[in-house]
């Protein structure tokens, strides 16, 4: 299969054009001591809109999502969130943790409402919103339950209610399947998509797996080896209106997974 049959189902742009971004990275370069992770990095995020960053590892993609969520400070440049630069975090956006991190000693709801405690709502609308958002992530019935007696995935969707219960414009979420077993995983990408569509709120994606990216995104950001620099701006055309199982078969799917792996494969050793 040669280069140019390929690109002929992609769409890929040197910038992204977006007339009302949510999010503005206006110059973001970031140095740990003498160590460049990021380098002049220039993009916007569009409102509603689904975007993976995506490249080989130690590219800054982590870093790039922390400085966009203010738990870093760049060295260089700004973040505009509705045209106002921030300088830390804000309810505007919510992050979700590869980790999880939940409290062990609270039950799911009230790992769900933490994040509304926080913004000082009381105890009975912040368990009334969580426990919705409990039910939406698919953990209805568990509400009592505890962190240690979940399966991993189903830690995560506590992590994702609690994110999706601050009610945020942004969720950024940092590789937050990566610790499940391929069948969860993908049934959380399927979920992921469901949520997109219902919540209309927009999405900050890490992940290391180019299938997962394509699978999901209405974007997907491609980053070059440290120093992390802009490479390409990717639109993935792939039907969205069809079953899950097909759309993976797809070709214009299939062309997108094989031109990215194309692109970074020379930095894998």
């Amino acid at each position: 299969m040669t280069m140019a049959a390929i690109q002929t189902d992609v769409t890929v742009h040197e910038m992204p054009q977006t007339p009302h971004p949510i999010i503005e990275v206006d110059g973001i370069s970031k140095l740990y001591g003498d160590v460049q992770a990021l380098k002049d990095i220039n993009l916007q995020f569009e409102t509603g809109h689904l975007t993976s960053l995506l490249g080989p590892s130690g590219c800054g993609k982590t870093t790039l999502l922390k400085i966009i969520a203010g738990l870093l400070q760049p060295t260089e440049g700004e973040v505009r969130v509705k045209g106002q630069a921030i300088d830390g975090p804000g309810r505007e956006r919510a992050f979700v943790f590869q980790d999880f991190a939940l409290m062990p000693w609270a039950s799911v709801l009230d790992n769900a409402a933490f994040g509304l405690k926080m913004q000082g709502l009381g105890k009975a609308e912040r368990r009334e919103r969580a426990r919705h958002y409990v039910a939406e992530v698919g953990l209805s019935g568990f509400e009592d339950s505890f962190p240690h007696q979940l399966s991993g995935g189903m830690r995560q969707r506590v992590g994702l209610a609690r994110a999706l219960a601050v009610d945020a414009d942004v969720l950024l979420m940092d590789e937050p399947f990566s610790a499940v077993d391929e069948q969860t995983r993908r049934k959380f990408q399927e979920d992921l998509m469901h949520l997109r569509e219902v919540e209309k709120k927009t999405f900050l994606f890490v992940t290391h797996s180019i299938e997962e990216a394509v699978y999901v995104s209405d974007r997907i950001v491609l980053l070059s080896p440290r120093p992390g620099r802009l490479s390409d701006i990717i639109e993935p055309d792939i039907p969205r209106n069809v079953d899950p199982d097909r759309l993976r078969r797809d070709s214009g799917y299939l062309d997108t997974v094989e031109m990215i792996w194309s692109s970074i494969r020379k930095y894998v050793e």
